[in-house]
Parts: structure tokens; C-alpha cells; sequence
């Protein structure tokens, strides 16, 4: 089984027990850090766990419920079991699963399953971004004035300066919509949107989506620019819009 089946499987069965619980009026806990996990969050991880351990027993899991497995490969595995809790516990579709094997700095493979609104899509260097059968592709739209750009949060966690430089993008935009977590970046990854911006991420939040955008032909880099699914924030885009968006957001 390469790893690209690997994360694909996983996501798909993850999400799947994740998605057993959407819509069912179940509690809702807050963690330290003022978000929301339920047992849908816990279930998925564990789920996902099992398949892991079971097949790469060697290997590292991290997730963002259950913490870290340690694992003597080198390889690790990262775990968002829910991505958009916040979403998914208001009966939102736009939630998903993402899984991730990294080496090092090195996102490996990454997979996305979206299960309420039953897409997958999934992604490893020089093997393609898959989506539906086929290959993903990102738009050709090269004009910030006919893009669609999406993020996840306008305020709370977001910084000042970041907030600012999300407005000032979105005033150059087509149509700037926050139709944010994971689902932004399956929607750039497909061309039905050009940017996608998270101000703050966690690893397990940004991994899969490294080889995603880039096997679909788009740019990923964190807030700074530099090419990496570890760097904290995400700035996904086409590749005709990827140099000057970066240039709004950098400008003070």
C-alpha cells in the first residue's frame, strides 16, 4: 500500500466515524484553549489510530485530541479527526477529516475527507492531487479582481496586523467569503477558488494541505512565504495569483 492510499483510506474511515455523530445534538466540551471537541472529534482519532498502528506500527501518531505516540521509523502521523468542530457542532456540512504521514519537515503524503458533503481529495509529491478519479486541478483565474478568497476567522484569534492585511486583500478580491477550515483549501485545490488564508494553524491542521495545493498546481507557503506545511498559517493560492497576493499581505 503506498502512502497515498494510505492517508486517502484513513481520512475516508475517520471521517466516516466522525460523521455517525453530526447532527445529533451531542455535548459539547471546551478544551483549555476555548474550542469545542465532542465524541465525534475523540472516536475519529481513535479510529484513525488503530488503522495506523495496525499497518505502520513503527510509525509516530500525533493528534489533536489523544497527543502524541512515539514511533522509531522517522515517519509521524498527524491527526485532525474534525477539522471546524466549531462548524460541525452548528450542523455545518463544511467540516472535514485530515490526515498526514511527515519525515522530518517533509509532508509525505496528506488526505482531506469532507464527509457530510461526501468529497475526498488527497495528495503526494510527484503522485498527483486526486479528487472524484481524477486529477485536481487549480484555477487559471489571474486577476485578484475575478478571484474568490476564503479564510476561516475575521476576528478572535486572529492578530491586528494579520486581521488588516486579510481586509486589504479581500478589498482587491472578487468575493472574499469565509467559508473556512479544511473545505477552503479543497475548494482552491478544485478551482473553484483561488485563495485560502488561516491566520494561525496548528501542524495537524496545515500538513495534508501542503501536497494538496502544490500536486494541484497551486502555491502553499505559511504567512512569510516559505514553502512549508509546519509553519503555523497558511496562504494557499492558483499559481497566477500566488506573488501578488503575497506582496498585499506583506505591504504594511
Amino acid at each position: 500500500m503506498t502512502l497515498l492510499q494510505a492517508v486517502s483510506d484513513v481520512a475516508a474511515l475517520a471521517g466516516a466515524r466522525a460523521l455517525t455523530y453530526w447532527r445529533r445534538n451531542i455535548a459539547v466540551e471546551w478544551k483549555t484553549d476555548g474550542s469545542p471537541v465532542t465524541r465525534a472529534d475523540r472516536e475519529g482519532e481513535t479510529t484513525a489510530r488503530e488503522w495506523i498502528a495496525a499497518r505502520f506500527p513503527k510509525d509516530a501518531i500525533l493528534g489533536e485530541e489523544l497527543g502524541e505516540t512515539p514511533g522509531t521509523s522517522g515517519r509521524r502521523w498527524l491527526i485532525d479527526p474534525v477539522d471546524g468542530t466549531k462548524t460541525f457542532v452548528r450542523g455545518v456540512p463544511l467540516w472535514g477529516t485530515l490526515i498526514a504521514v511527515v519525515e522530518g519537515d517533509t509532508v509525505l503524503a496528506g488526505a482531506a475527507a469532507f464527509p457530510a458533503v461526501n468529497e475526498l481529495i488527497s495528495a503526494a509529491p510527484e503522485e498527483g492531487c486526486w479528487y472524484e478519479g481524477g486529477r485536481a486541478t487549480v484555477s487559471t483565474v489571474a486577476r485578484l479582481d475575478e478571484a474568490l478568497l476564503l479564510t476561516t476567522d475575521i476576528g478572535g484569534s486572529v492578530s491586528s496586523d494579520r486581521h488588516a492585511a486579510i481586509e486589504r486583500l479581500a478589498r482587491r478580491t472578487g468575493i472574499a467569503r469565509t467559508w473556512g477550515d479544511c473545505y477552503g483549501y479543497l475548494l482552491v485545490a478544485t478551482g473553484r477558488a483561488e485563495l485560502m488564508l488561516d491566520a494561525r494553524m496548528n501542524d495537524w491542521d496545515s500538513a495534508a494541505l501542503l501536497p494538496i495545493i502544490q500536486e494541484a498546481g497551486g502555491v502553499f507557503t505559511d504567512w512569510d512565504g516559505r514553502v512549508t506545511g509546519l509553519g503555523g498559517s497558511a496562504v494557499a493560492t492558483n499559481a497566477l495569483l500566488a506573488n501578488e497576493v503575497r506582496r498585499v499581505l506583506a505591504t504594511a
